[in-house]
């Protein structure tokens, strides 16, 4: 892996969102180590929309009810559960830098919570990155039963009603695998992603989404990113992290709103609003029932919302 400090640059809410775009992104060893490393896997995990498996009984618990499901609430109590300790993790890799840089991600509304509360106590969440038709997953958490599979399930009926392409796990784990989570290959994942990033609609080719847009050639080895992604143990080289702080500017950032009315924020770009093709985050009714989630999560499957 290659240290971000390694190669001294800025690291910004508009570089992470160019990694991003680029199939990278950052981690850290542990939360009392403050250094950043860029990671791209060999093996990519994701979810696939169009076949998300969802078990019998998380089935029946979501149609019953019981919890409220809320959006973009409280990202600093998402995050502390996601970085909270839990059995058989005593650290982790979300550390300083990671709050901070996700935070201003989220008051540009580029990162995105999913929220599963009890009342008036959050019992589980994520939170992830939205970039054109991509949805990144970061971290989740469970305070209680089944708190963070709802969450997961109701993040994918949002993806889905939304018009997004691509759900992003980084890494394949026997829970995702459960849901129908697989790993493709880089390049497989590449094209995949690229494909997501893409909007002709706007005549140009622009990535759009959450409050930012991009041109699609810097995708290529231009931008300095990607064009050295990969080396060593699947981490991005320093050059293509220096290239991606080189290319780096705020013209395709939007000052987006912070908590609760973040989502408002999401379609705007510095140039006005997004262009066709993005996807939009917040399009999904506040208040979905858990039968019409999970209708939407079995809508257009090529297999069909398995509840066995």
């Amino acid at each position: 892996m290659t240290s971000i400090d390694d190669v001294m640059i800025e690291i910004t809410p508009q570089v992470l969102l160019k990694a991003y775009a680029c199939g990278i992104f950052p981690m850290a060893e542990s939360a009392e180590d403050n250094a950043l490393y860029w990671i791209e896997p060999e093996r990519r995990g994701i979810l696939p929309l169009e076949r998300v498996h969802v078990p019998r009984r998380l089935a029946r618990t979501i149609r019953q009810g019981g919890f409220e499901v809320r959006v973009d609430n409280d990202f600093h109590d998402v995050i502390d559960g996601c970085a909270a300790p839990r059995t058989g993790r005593r650290s982790t890799w979300i550390n300083g830098r990671i709050r901070g840089l996700y935070a201003d991600l989220f008051a540009l509304g580029h990162c995105h919570t999913v929220e599963v509360w009890d009342g008036d106590e959050l019992i589980g969440g994520l939170y992830g990155v939205h970039l054109g038709r991509a949805f990144f997953g970061e971290s989740m958490f469970s305070r209680a039963r089944d708190a963070s599979k709802i969450a997961l399930i109701y993040l994918v009926a949002r993806l889905k009603f939304g018009g997004f392409e691509l759900l992003d796990t980084q890494f394949l784990t026997g829970h995702l695998a459960r849901f129908g989570a697989i790993e493709v290959g880089r390049a497989e994942f590449q094209r995949l992603l690229e494909a997501a990033l893409y909007c002709p609609g706007n005549g140009n080719g622009n990535v759009a989404g959450g409050g930012a847009g991009f041109g699609r050639g810097f995708l290529g080895a231009g931008a300095g990113l990607g064009a050295g992604a990969g080396s060593g143990a699947g981490a991005a080289s320093a050059a293509g992290a220096a290239g991606a702080s080189a290319g780096a500017s705020a013209a395709g950032a939007s000052a987006g709103a912070s908590g609760a009315g973040a989502g408002a924020a999401a379609g705007a770009s510095a140039a006005g609003a997004s262009p066709p093709g993005a996807a939009a985050f917040w399009s999904l009714p506040a208040g979905a029932t858990g039968s019409f989630v999970l209708q939407l999560v079995s809508q257009t499957s090529k297999t069909g919302c398995s509840t066995a």
